[in-house]
């Protein structure tokens, strides 16, 4: 089996130009109460503001728009798949979407609350 090669700073530098103005800027708190408890310094990433579903956000936005934006032509006119009924299922839904290609996102046996939320962000 053979291993991706590891991201270079340029890699991680073209990512970030590729999602400026489409990934929401996450900011970066603080608490005295954590930081008291642990004994140390925490600073905590709110993916959780992210651009995803109605309610909730995550990370994952961010990689998934990335890796669409890579799409060549012929993968854009063949479109996603992914099987999955959580956060990357959103992920991909949403970034197909803003892409304009078609996504075949989650599986049969997906929670039926989850559903909604992954139509609502299906590429039409």
């Amino acid at each position: 089996m053979s291993s991706l090669p590891a991201p270079t700073f340029d890699d991680v530098a073209d990512a970030a130009r590729r999602i400026k103005g489409v990934a929401h800027c996450t900011p970066v708190l603080t608490s005295r109460t954590a930081d008291e408890i642990a004994g140390a310094s925490l600073f905590f990433k709110c993916e959780n503001f992210q651009r995803m579903g109605a309610c909730m956000g995550a990370f994952k936005f961010r990689g998934a728009y990335n890796a669409i934006s890579h799409f060549d032509d012929r993968q854009r006119a063949a479109g996603v798949i992914t099987y999955s009924s959580g956060n990357h299922a959103q992920a991909i839904a949403l970034s197909a979407k803003l892409a304009g290609i078609r996504a075949t996102i989650m599986p049969e046996d997906a929670l039926a609350a989850k559903v909604p939320r992954r139509e609502a962000m299906a590429a039409k």
